[in-house]
């Protein structure tokens, strides 16, 4: 029996978690925290913004613009994230998400409320927007062994959809209870869930000011050579003097930039497009739309649909220990795509059952591998790429995703608006199904910035090893 729970201990990736630095497990409960206040904001987003008066063509529009802006703003804080320090814009990013909450709670004003959502980091999905991923991300890579890291990030996952699932049946329930019970308007109950959701912000920020210096990037040292030491001038004219302040300026702002390598960037491009496809289509199925998908077809109040949402989002948490395990095995990007593709398959079904038992099991069978890719794709994209690189190039490809994805609200509410609601589902799904087939064939085998590495350092071991017997010949 022990030795049973101790491979079991290994196979779920629970020695990583447990073995990990408590920075680690700091942003781990950052993670479960914010999602669980993105899981609560998001069962009653397009609730409350019909209950304003808005039409849901309107609230379309609201979820896309939010996502929009969140591009411009997660592109300008994870390329400087790593300059200006990482620990200091996850708790910038924090207040911003406490001062969101509080004008959430306080007004009906649909451009305040728009701005709030840009600005504090308003989830329309459930999922994550903003720069908080990239960065976190980044940061655990950095803090754990490469063998570690996809069992860690799945665990890391896991504390996401967990905070979700949480956050769902809370809300959904205070929600009901305080409608049914205590006479509260709707509006009101959603304004109280808003309020948690500032303290919530709050809270992150405290977790923010315990993290170490180890969170941040380590500078490379240049060596100090003949070149840059010894033959520069002592002393400088007036004019150099000036030309050298505009240039010091010039190399101040690019300075704030990363350099990313040729190979990276073919990489991005690449991604890119594949992730842009697959955020697409995210965009046109949000967890908020779902919601909304039940509760106008089936009549689901928020009791119920909070219930749902908390057992898919169980289901999805745990599904990523066995994607861990999953990818030690078959490797990174056939976990991805076997896990992936039966979620989309169903995610295209949805829309067809007029039975709600059957929509709800294609729910839940759509979440049992519907993030499973999460955490091999992440670290796929870790090992990738070169250790410096990581913040930014996980920065660019959320901005890529979620600048797709915002396209997707607006005309599913369009599609919601004219009857059409189920061919968001549909073609959501198909869009999928594509961006799986073409992740495989494009990765299949592709060597990471880390496989070449180990290559490489066997092949060095063998030459070494090769030369001392030759050596030794000679010496004979």
């Amino acid at each position: 029996m022990k030795t049973v729970l101790v491979k079991a201990y290994h196979e779920i990736g629970l020695n990583a978690f447990v073995d990990s630095p408590t920075d680690v497990k700091v942003l781990c409960l950052q993670r479960f925290v914010r999602l669980a206040a993105y899981g609560a904001s998001t069962l009653v987003l397009v609730l409350y913004l019909v209950d304003l008066g808005n039409t849901v063509d309107k609230t379309g529009l609201f979820m896309t613009l939010t996502l929009v802006g969140d591009v411009v703003i997660s592109l300008i804080l994870t390329l400087v994230a790593d300059k200006l320090g990482r620990r200091r814009l996850l708790a910038i990013g924090s207040l911003l998400m406490a001062a969101s909450g509080i004008i959430f709670a306080t007004t009906g004003n649909f451009w305040i409320l728009l701005l709030a959502s840009v600005i504090g980091v308003i989830s329309p999905n459930g999922n994550e927007i903003g720069p908080f991923k990239a960065i976190e991300e980044s940061i655990i890579a950095q803090l754990t062994p490469s063998a570690d890291r996809s069992s860690m990030l799945a665990w890391y996952t896991l504390h996401g959809t967990a905070g979700v699932a949480i956050g769902t049946i809370v809300c959904g329930w205070v929600v009901r209870v305080l409608q049914s019970k205590n006479d509260w308007t709707p509006v009101q109950t959603y304004r109280l869930i808003y309020a948690v959701y500032a303290a919530m912000g709050i809270v992150k920020f405290c977790m923010c000011l315990v993290l170490s210096k180890a969170c941040e990037l380590e500078p490379v040292k240049t060596p100090i050579t003949a070149d840059n030491d010894e033959r520069q001038p002592l002393l400088a004219n007036d004019h150099d003097s000036q030309g050298s302040g505009a240039e010091a300026q010039k190399s101040t702002i690019r300075g704030l930039l990363p350099s990313l390598s040729k190979e990276t960037r073919s990489l991005i491009m690449k991604l890119g497009v594949l992730f842009a496809m697959d955020s697409l289509a995210s965009g046109l199925s949000p967890a908020s739309w779902v919601i909304y998908f039940f509760h106008s077809k089936f009549g689901l109040e928020e009791g119920k649909l909070g219930s749902l949402f908390f057992v898919t989002n169980i289901i999805s948490s745990a599904s990523n220990l066995v994607a861990s395990s999953l990818a030690r095995r078959i490797g990174l990007v056939k976990t991805m795509v076997f896990t992936h593709a039966p979620a989309s398959i169903a995610l295209a079904l949805l829309p067809v059952p007029g039975n709600v038992g059957i929509a709800i099991a294609l729910l839940v069978f759509r979440s049992s591998t519907n993030s499973m890719d999460q955490a091999p794709r992440q670290a796929f994209l870790a090992a990738a790429v070169l250790p410096a690189e990581r913040t930014s190039v996980m920065g660019i490809i959320n901005v890529i995703k979620t600048m797709c994805q915002s396209v997707g609200p607006v005309i599913t509410g369009r599609l919601a608006g004219s009857g059409k609601f189920w061919l968001a589902f549909v073609v959501a799904g198909v869009l999928k199904l594509v961006y799986d087939v073409l992740l495989l064939g494009m990765f299949l085998g592709y060597r990471t910035v880390e496989d070449k590495a180990q290559v490489t350092a066997v092949e060095e071991e063998e030459r070494e090893c090769d030369e001392s017997t030759d050596e030794r010949r000679h010496a004979s």
